[in-house]
């Protein structure tokens, strides 16, 4: 319950919200995530969302493993599910990337390393965020199964199957040619 408090905090709506910026939630897609952020033409407001939201997802899971080891994983879940459906916004939440990204890194760095990895690549060649978040959810149970962590592959798994569905409009808009590059307005 606590990992999924954590994870309610809307980082996206209270950094803006502390700087005077526009409301993530009135632009692009609408979600309190870090592209949406970065679409009110805040860069740095962005990185620092991206940050926390990442933030919180590998604090919790190492607090839970500081406490009662072996309980990250629980943990791990109960977080991501508190950023995709926040109590305190009516159960409107993020896409999860940068939350996921968080958590597997906390979990299993060896499997967040590529993640990131593979995040990062895929942004910057395809200079869309949509692309580059749907690619790291998609890596990270892979790269599990590599590392022989199945105890953590079939919870990547079903993780990195809701960001995917929480980008379906972004799969959309991609097959018609309508998803935007970084920086660019609207989608999400």
């Amino acid at each position: 319950m606590c990992s999924y408090l954590v994870g309610s905090i809307p980082f996206g709506v209270i950094v803006t919200r502390l700087a005077g910026a526009t409301d993530p939630r009135t632009v692009g897609s609408g979600n309190i995530g870090a592209t949406n952020v970065l679409r009110t033409g805040r860069k740095g407001l962005a990185a620092l969302t991206l940050l926390l939201d990442g933030g919180k997802g590998a604090a919790a899971v190492l607090a839970a493993e500081a406490l009662a080891p072996g309980t990250g994983p629980l943990a791990a879940v109960g977080v991501f599910f508190g950023h995709i459906f926040p109590i305190w916004l009516r159960f409107k939440g993020g896409k999860g990337v940068a939350t996921l990204l968080g958590i597997t890194l906390a979990v299993h760095w060896p499997t967040g390393l590529v993640a990131l990895i593979v995040w990062v690549l895929a942004m910057l060649l395809s200079r869309r965020s949509s692309v580059g978040g749907m690619a790291a959810a998609i890596v990270t149970p892979v790269a599990s199964a590599y590392f022989f962590k199945a105890d953590l592959t079939l919870m990547f798994l079903a993780l990195s199957l809701v960001v995917l569905w929480r980008h379906r409009g972004n799969i959309e808009r991609l097959v018609d040619g309508s998803e935007p590059r970084i920086n660019e307005r609207g989608g999400g």
